[in-house]
Order: structure tokens, then C-alpha cells, then sequence
């Protein structure tokens, strides 16, 4: 359920079927406003802004909006969990392996086909696919020493 952005958080709680609270709100809001955000980095932004929670309150909302299709959890291996606003868009991600920064990418094959396996299914009903692609970013790329023969 993405919502276009500038959309009020309240609403988006309501239509969602979800109680408007001021974690909630500003969660949805700090996401809106960062993306790709790990739960400590959130944790300490809502304590910014909300004057005080704790890290559990903000891994019970983060499961709650997930569960409500609001936002996505990123998972890289190595790597905390990261959290973003789900746009419905299908986009995938690019990860460095060197520093870690995480970036969206659009999907290769279109909206739709990458849910479509080359071969067999194995009987899955396929509703999603997540694709990360690994790399060096161009920092992390200039700070690697040239390889000697």
C-alpha cells in the first residue's frame, strides 16, 4: 500500500486500518525523509524528534507498518537491517561492499516479470522478488590500492 509522498502520515495510518500514534507519525515521516534507514539511526532520529522511545517501540511500529505493506525491510548479508517506505514501484537495490551505502535501482526486466521464474515454480504462488546487486561505489572504488604482479 505505497502512498505518493507529501501524503499526511495520519491518513496513510487510517486508510491502512492502523491507530494514529505519535510513533507511528513520525516514523512514517522520518522515512519519507531518509531512506534506507537502520534501526538505531531511527531510533536516535525519533528520539529527536519525539523527545524519547525505545528501540523496541521502534522495532514494534517498523513491524507493524510492515505488516500493513507501509514499509519494506532491506536485509543485505553482513549488514543491519535497513528500512524503507514502500512505493510499490519494484525497484531493487545496489550494495558496496566496501562502505556499506545502499542505493535503489529500478527493476532490470520491468514491473512485473522479474515475479516470473525461468523455470519451475516448484508450486510457489511468486507475489515478490527481491534483488540485490553487490559492487564497489566510486569512493570505495578510488580508495582500493591497484593490484601488483
Amino acid at each position: 500500500m505505497p502512498f505518493p509522498a507529501g501524503t499526511e502520515p495520519a491518513a496513510v495510518l487510517r486508510r491502512a486500518g492502523l491507530r494514529v500514534t505519535a510513533p507511528r507519525v513520525a516514523t512514517l515521516t522520518e522515512l519519507q525523509e531518509s531512506r534506507h534507514v537502520d534501526v538505531d539511526s531511527l531510533a536516535g532520529q525519533l528520539r529527536v524528534r519525539l523527545g524519547g522511545v525505545s528501540t523496541q517501540a521502534v522495532y514494534d511500529v517498523l513491524r507493524a507498518l510492515s505488516d500493513a505493506g507501509l514499509v519494506r525491510r532491506i536485509e543485505p548479508a553482513g549488514s543491519p537491517a535497513r528500512y524503507e517506505l514502500d512505493r510499490g514501484d519494484n525497484h531493487h537495490h545496489l550494495v558496496c561492499r566496501g562502505c556499506g551505502a545502499l542505493v535503489d535501482v529500478p527493476c532490470a526486466t520491468g514491473i512485473r516479470p522479474c515475479l516470473e521464474t525461468e523455470s519451475s515454480d516448484h508450486g510457489f504462488v511468486v507475489d515478490e522478488a527481491e534483488v540485490i546487486y553487490w559492487g564497489l561505489c566510486p569512493n570505495c572504488q578510488n580508495s582500493v590500492p591497484p593490484q601488483q604482479d
